[in-house]
């Protein structure tokens, strides 16, 4: 998607929202949910069958005047203050719903395949931000029109805080607008561009890597196959974590949840004596556990979409593809965060698509990189990823299961994902106004936590003797045992506290 000029006019009838401005620059770090840098690469559409394999869709409706869609709230994002603003503007309006005259535009932000993006406010709730997508029906074909229809689709059903929310979803004229999140920190691939050497450090490819797997692995759950994964589609919320963006080029299909049970090694420590010094054994044991998978193993579309460098061998061939190409373009990514650049990149868009339908496997010979501890785990994890046989192809069968059991990603605690504070990388620019790290279990902030324990540890100090001491030496310990986010250092496996 490539920004166009920087004069932009738009204006809805029936609405008192202008959305003519002149800007001096757009803005090139685009931090919407489908704008991005005039560099980066776009999506691409060779249909090998006109009808795409997707789920039966209804058109989209016109109103003279404007409708609301979904202005329904998610479960997960309750406390969002997003959600409060609209409760407020609605409550506000004659006849209960959100308008456009309820929304003041603040920038252009970048235009994509589909439509326009701005930055806009509420009128009366300027603290709240919002990326508006406006997709003017009459300058597309009906295939574009389905995309429409299918990111609609989509962004409605999502309740996941790695994917957008879709807050309204309005019709004015011939004029399709979705209002959704806004991530100020723009998109991977302009943060992986300021790194040194174009580069990310191991520790945070894995937190990103880790974030957007959790992201398929809802997505393959609905039975939805993303077909569109690089750094450009994974935008940077203000805290810091990733949101996956453009569903246009998704497709639905059935999927069939499983259980399936699996022997997992369980590590037992017990002290014997007493005393200070009481000695302690480590046993082993082996522990049947059950596992929930959800994967769209019998997805099907012969339509080529997606962008070339993470095209997947059977997605370029035309012989159809299913949910395989997903985890093919994890793996892509997975390598571009690494080194900079991806696997079977080729002098032309033609010489890349050659590289990837050979039988040429992923090499790392010719990378000069800094060797880290954990290199040889993530070179495992994408020569397993990239696979041409999608049958053998990691994760195809069995989902993000068994990518989360690689070592790659050892010491993660996938329950806590979301409470991981991001790592330090250069252009990323956490928000200070809060804390959006906040305990799943008792929902306090670490700040709050933190300032709690030592004050308790200060009262102890001073009480030492008491029958509260030995209170506090347990508490104690038991928050230390509060978020870890591992990674690899000095070969061995360490813990870092975010």
């Amino acid at each position: 998607m490539e920004d166009q000029d920087n004069s932009s006019s738009y204006y809805f009838p029936d609405t008192d929202l202008d959305l003519s401005f002149t800007s001096t620059a757009t803005d090139r770090t685009f931090a919407s949910s489908s704008a991005r840098s005039s560099l980066a690469r776009s999506s691409l559409t060779l249909s090998f069958n006109d009808q795409l394999s997707t789920a039966s869709t209804t058109n989209i409706g016109t109103s003279s005047n404007n409708s609301v869609v979904s202005t329904c709230s998610l479960h997960h994002r309750k406390w969002d203050p997003h959600w409060s603003a609209i409760k407020a503007a609605t409550n506000l309006s004659s006849d209960g719903k959100l308008h456009l005259r309820h929304l003041k535009l603040v920038k252009h932000l970048g235009t994509g395949n589909l439509g326009r993006v701005f930055l806009c406010h509420l009128r009366d709730w300027s603290s709240a931000s919002f990326a508006l997508k406006v997709i003017d029906r009459d300058t597309l074909s009906n295939k574009k029109l389905s995309h429409v229809q299918t990111e609609a689709e989509i962004l409605s059903v999502l309740d996941h805080p790695f994917l957008p929310t879709l807050y309204a979803h309005i019709h004015a004229s011939h004029y399709t607008c979705l209002l959704i999140d806004y991530c100020p920190n723009g998109d991977l691939h302009s943060l992986l561009r300021k790194q040194p050497s174009n580069r990310f450090r191991l520790q945070a490819v894995r937190f990103f890597a880790a974030e957007v797997l959790v992201a398929l692995e809802y997505l393959h759950a609905l039975g939805i196959v993303y077909r569109d994964l690089k750094p450009e589609n994974v935008l940077l919320r203000g805290d810091g974590h990733i949101m996956l963006s453009d569903f246009d080029l998704c497709f639905k299909s059935d999927v069939v949840p499983t259980v399936r049970f699996h022997k997992r090694s369980v590590t037992h420590r017990r002290r014997c004596g007493g005393g200070c010094f009481r000695a302690s054994t480590t046993t082993e044991c082996e522990k049947v556990v059950p596992e929930f998978a959800a994967e769209p193993v019998a997805a099907y579309s012969r339509s080529c979409v997606g962008t070339h460098e993470y095209l997947a061998p059977e997605l370029v061939s035309g012989n159809g593809h299913g949910n395989g190409v997903d985890w093919w373009a994890f793996g892509v990514f997975i390598y571009e965060l690494m080194y900079g650049t991806t696997p079977f990149k080729g002098g032309s868009k033609e010489s890349t698509l050659r590289n990837i339908a050979s039988s040429r496997q992923v090499s790392f010979h010719h990378l000069v990189v800094r060797e880290e501890a954990g290199i040889a785990e993530a070179k495992d994890l994408i020569e397993r990823l990239l696979v041409k046989d999608p049958r053998r192809r990691l994760g195809c069968a069995r989902g993000a299961q068994d990518i989360k059991r690689h070592p790659f990603f050892d010491g993660i605690k996938w329950p806590l994902i979301r409470n991981y504070r991001p790592p330090e990388v250069r252009g990323l620019v956490r928000s200070t106004t809060k804390s959006h790290h906040v305990s799943h279990v008792t929902g306090v902030s670490s700040k709050k936590r933190r300032w709690f324990w030592k004050g308790l540890g200060y009262f102890m100090r001073k009480n030492k003797g008491s029958k509260y001491y030995h209170l506090n030496s347990n508490a104690s310990s038991n928050h230390r045992g509060r978020n870890y986010y591992y990674h690899y250092e000095n070969s061995n496996k360490s813990k870092k506290t975010f």
